[in-house]
């Protein structure tokens, strides 16, 4: 059963809490579709997402929180209008990217695209790079948590929000913190579904 986890146990991390963020998702996402579609190789999946979650973390205007005992965390980016997202694979040229993640880069580049493609850039806005929480402590709270303690700032600044619902399960909990389905899933070649979900501002 969802618990209400409090606003003050979610807090902004800073520089020395980097790689704390990076090792919450790498093992929330472990075993999410997107990121096994990404990275086939079991053996090598953890190694690729840290890098990419580094690179999420160096973007411009990258705020990334932690909830709970650090079991939790979130990377946000407040985007002004017409500002491109870049979340796949930000400035680093092309044979960087390959040098690192190899086989793994054209799919990366090709759903980076497909979403760059949907991502609205009609107004600014509060964009939800990627949220998630440890396996054990999946559906605690710890996601409603992270969304109301930066929703209700975005909504005190009149921001609306934007995201890509990964499954079906987050599809679910972005609904109900007032997010709506804006046009059809994405979907790479063989590539699970991801629903771009965009949320107008609460006054």
């Amino acid at each position: 059963m969802t618990q209400d986890i409090p606003h003050a146990l979610v807090r902004r991390a800073d520089d020395a809490d980097r790689q704390v963020v990076s090792d919450v998702l790498t093992e929330a996402f472990m075993n999410d579709p997107v990121a096994c579609w990404l990275f086939p190789v079991p053996g090598e999946r953890g190694r690729l997402q840290s890098h990419f979650y580094g690179q999420l973390l160096d973007q411009s205007a990258a705020e990334a929180y932690l909830a709970g005992r650090d079991e939790g965390a979130s990377v946000w980016r407040a985007l002004t209008s017409g500002q491109e997202p870049d979340e796949e694979h930000p400035d680093a040229p092309d044979e960087e990217q390959n040098s690192v993640f190899g086989e793994n880069g054209a799919r990366l580049r090709a759903l980076g695209q497909a979403l760059a493609e949907r991502h609205p850039g009609r107004e600014p806005h509060l964009y939800l790079a990627c949220m998630g929480v440890v396996g054990g402590r999946q559906g605690a709270g710890l996601g409603s948590a992270m969304l109301r303690h930066r929703l209700e700032r975005a909504d005190a600044d009149g921001l609306a929000a934007y995201l890509e619902a990964s499954s079906p399960r987050s599809r679910t909990l972005y609904l109900r913190y007032g997010f709506e389905e804006l046009g059809a899933p994405v979907r790479v070649a063989d590539s699970p579904l991801l629903w771009p979900m965009w949320r107008h501002a609460r006054r």
